[in-house]
């Protein structure tokens, strides 16, 4: 099996690494992600300036290509170019796996999610997606290499069955702090639909010049509906929801035929 792995951290995250090792046994992992930081830039692409790649070194035992891209960038230009040119053409990866994001991507968070994004944009271009993320909670503790380790557990729960080429499940794995913590329980659970909490602390420049910074924790929304995937992450649980990217409110196209057509 061969992975196409990628991220929104940055291509030198934790997360990142902490699935590579994870993953090594499943097939060859080869690694396209951003050069920076693309955290909760949703599915932005780049139209206006070039995308430069390098082959870098990350560990001793990861290598990879950087791209001065977003996430959704990453795997659009790897699919469409960079995968045949190191394979030959009309080869594809069996699956795209991004992650493991730093932070929760479970209710409105999906759709601001870089993470979540570049498995949407492998979905489109007909390679199945896993997106992965850890919720951190604020803590001081993270265990990037025992979270990995769970969310392997539940990849391969996943591919033990046959994935459709434009399916994207999106897994969450709970707090996580020490290296020897229990496995969770799996909840296959809806997207949580309410609105983010967050707020924005008015500051002063030293300059004199008045901005705002975007506050708030990320997991406060204005409602948890139960059995939604943010009550589940909460209680402990590993989350999977599946997603589909189709936006269409089939439930009001006969309503606006009837006042349009």
């Amino acid at each position: 099996m061969r992975i196409l792995l990628t991220n929104d951290d940055g291509i030198r995250a934790p997360g990142i690494i902490a699935l590579h090792t994870a993953l090594e046994s499943l097939g060859e992992c080869v690694v396209f992600a951003p050069e920076t930081v693309q955290s909760a830039m949703s599915h932005g692409i780049t139209y206006t300036k070039p995308l430069m790649v390098q082959n870098v070194d990350v560990t001793e035992t990861m290598s990879g290509t950087s791209i001065d891209g977003r996430p959704a960038d990453c795997v659009k230009l790897a699919l469409r170019t960079l995968w045949e040119e190191r394979f030959g053409a009309g080869t594809k990866p069996d699956i795209t796996i991004s992650g493991m994001n730093s932070g929760a991507n479970v209710g409105i968070n999906i759709i601001y999610s870089g993470t979540v994004a570049a498995a949407i944009e492998s979905a489109f271009l007909g390679v199945p997606a896993i997106a992965v993320s850890l919720y951190l909670d604020n803590r001081e503790s993270v265990c990037y290499d025992r979270a990995a380790e769970m969310a392997r557990t539940v990849i391969d729960r996943v591919l033990e069955h046959a994935l459709e080429p434009h399916d994207v499940i999106n897994i969450n794995i709970p707090v996580c702090e020490c290296p020897d913590a229990t496995m969770p329980d799996i909840k296959v659970v809806d997207m949580n639909a309410a609105g983010d909490l967050g707020h924005y602390d008015k500051r002063q420049s030293p300059d004199g010049r008045t901005y705002y910074w975007a506050a708030g924790n990320g997991m406060s929304f204005a409602h948890t509906t139960s059995g939604s995937d943010v009550e589940a992450l909460k209680q402990q649980y590993i989350t999977v929801t599946p997603l589909d990217y189709v936006m269409t409110n089939t439930s009001s196209m006969g309503i606006w035929k009837e006042r349009l057509e």
